[in-house]
């Protein structure tokens, strides 16, 4: 049976879910699955139709279960799935455009930060991860400084005090949106304490997306990059 919907309907009725099938054409980029309180056979059934929907581009899905992840697997053998990230990519990606640096405070924080770099893919950008810099030892994101500055796009991941934000924002001017994440102990209250921090960071222009938001951050980071990398139409900022 055919799947696609009629010409010029813009929802694909599933039953237990409406996909929105024009969202390619309103921004660019297909709907993506948010994987969690989805059975693995609603992913597999929703990651199969965006792609018979949207054969050109990347379809995602985040926040897989184990289950879920083994489900796609099996259904789609072409699949990318990342396990630590706990994303799956059926689908071509598109040529990249621009830069973006991932930088993960801690090795706890590397689930947040992978799917960060995961969604940085999906949406067409390069994603580069720096890992395990955080501000206990600050030398080690100082020997990093020239790999921020060729970026087009910082993506900063921390928890406990969630202080790195504001050490890399006042070490660059490259726009920069922060994630705070869970990692931390009891008075970090599950990230509201580095959620906290960096919407009060003291350097100028760190935007902040909600706690262990990877995905989030990876699709604002991924669109910064894109329009700084596209060439100046006809010279226009001359």
């Amino acid at each position: 049976m055919n799947s696609r919907p009629a010409a010029g309907r813009r929802t694909h009725d599933l039953g237990f879910a409406r996909l929105d099938t024009d969202r390619v054409r309103r921004t660019g980029h297909p709907e993506v699955v948010y994987g969690a309180g989805k059975s693995p056979e609603q992913v597999v059934t929703l990651l199969r139709t965006l792609h018979a929907e949207h054969p050109e581009h990347a379809a995602l899905a985040t926040r897989l279960t184990d289950e879920a992840l083994a489900a796609v697997a099996t259904a789609h053998p072409d699949a990318e799935l990342d396990p630590v990230a706990r994303t799956a990519i059926l689908g071509p990606l598109a040529v990249a455009q621009g830069r973006v640096a991932v930088i993960a405070a801690g090795t706890s924080d590397a689930p947040v930060a992978a799917e960060a770099a995961v969604t940085v893919r999906a949406f067409g950008s390069t994603a580069e991860t720096i890992a395990d810099v955080g501000v206990a030892g600050l030398h080690r994101v100082l020997e990093h400084q020239a790999r921020l500055d060729a970026a087009d796009c910082l993506i900063v991941v921390a928890g406990m005090e969630g202080a790195l934000p504001s050490v890399v924002g006042g070490l660059t001017g490259v726009p920069l949106v922060a994630v705070p994440t869970s990692v931390g102990y009891g008075a970090s209250f599950g990230g509201v304490a580095a959620l906290l921090a960096m919407l009060n960071s003291c350097a100028p222009g760190v935007t902040v997306v909600n706690i262990d938001n990877g995905f989030g951050a990876g699709v604002f980071a991924a669109r910064v990059a894109r329009r700084s990398a596209r060439p100046d139409p006809e010279g226009a900022g001359g």
